[in-house]
């Protein structure tokens, strides 16, 4: 347990505090990865299979997405940006923000989050926009992915586990989730600005190479194993001081999900013994806490990779976020209902 605590802090503050660790992120994962499955004793075939296995769907997504950006890169830049001129910039970043937020639950959050990539890499937003834009989206898929069982893994596995039919989730979660989304729609309208000199007007892009591409493909097949390890490595950790406690503890120390795989976390700690409440409560920690880091979710991952967004940029703007919404829905949760 102490190994395993030792991996835990190291995971949440060396990509912020050294910077060979941030600009390696990947490497660094997968290396705590390893070694937490190794100290918890859970490193064997089965674990290695899964590892190798888990990531080759999200590689591909972002292999392929990447290819389409470059070869259709010039009729993408021009329609995005014709129809934000047409809805007005503020409206259409909050429209892309709901939709791809409520959308990603049909389509997916894998791809959500890559036409979330296209759309941001073409419009005119200073560095401070564009990266306030990316996390705004993030929650709002990360969230909205959650409504069906298709919509994201920790979607999935709930439905498993419970038994449940695909509606559940939307009648469960749906009354919190959906007015989520479009408050980070509208939040995009007020955080988010235009900006005329940025790129995406008046200055073309400059197309990235096939090798660039094919590095971002396997960063990310590196880092998603590195999270499928280190979720499974902490399980011993999660089943001795994290089961069993009261819902609104747990909702708080779900904040977890912000550097470990959410789907490991729901698979763990969701039980068809438990109360719809204790199931919301669960759900929802680990849904919004889950875009407050670049770890804690896959539309994360792929916008902070082609974006190249930093660990320490990205939390600059989403621990507030998170935390102001956890709070927000910790009065609605447990004094409400």
């Amino acid at each position: 347990m102490i190994g395993l605590i030792i991996i835990l802090i190291l995971v949440l503050f060396l990509p912020f505090s050294v910077k060979k660790v941030e600009h390696n992120l990947e490497i660094f994962l997968f290396l705590m990865g390893i070694a937490a499955a190794l100290i918890s004793g859970l490193m064997d075939a089965h674990l290695i299979k899964k590892a190798l296995i888990d990531p080759v769907n999200i590689t591909l997504a972002v292999l392929i997405a990447g290819l389409l950006c470059k070869w259709l890169q010039v009729p993408l830049e021009k329609s995005i940006l014709s129809m934000s001129r047409a809805l007005s910039p503020r409206f259409f970043f909050a429209l892309t923000v709901i939709f791809l937020g409520l959308v990603s639950s049909i389509i997916t959050a894998i791809i959500a989050a890559i036409i979330l990539v296209i759309i941001i890499n073409v419009l005119p937003l200073d560095r401070t926009s564009e990266i306030r834009f990316t996390v705004l989206a993030c929650f709002s898929i990360g969230l909205g992915a959650a409504l069906t069982p298709i919509g994201e893994p920790l979607s999935t596995i709930t439905i498993s586990k419970l038994n449940e039919d695909f509606f559940y989730l939307l009648k469960t979660i749906g009354p919190e989730v959906i007015p989520a989304v479009i408050i980070f729609g509208l939040l995009t309208m007020f955080l988010v600005k235009p900006h005329e000199s940025s790129k995406g007007l008046g200055a073309e892009q400059k197309a990235e190479s096939y090798t660039e591409i094919l590095i971002r493909s396997l960063k990310i097949y590196l880092f998603v194993m590195g999270l499928t390890f280190l979720g499974h490595g902490f399980e011993p950790l999660i089943n001795e001081y994290i089961l069993g406690l009261q819902p609104s503890i747990l909702y708080w120390i779900n904040m977890i999900s912000a550097i470990l795989d959410n789907a490991t976390l729901a698979a763990a700690e969701i039980s068809p013994a438990m109360d719809q409440e204790t199931i919301r409560a669960i759900l929802l920690g680990l849904l919004i806490s889950g875009g407050m880091l670049v770890p804690g979710n896959i539309p994360n991952i792929i916008a902070a990779g082609k974006l190249n967004i930093t660990s320490k940029e990205w939390a600059r703007f989403g621990l507030p976020v998170g935390l102001l919404t956890m709070a927000i829905y910790f009065i609605v949760l447990f004094m409400f209902y």
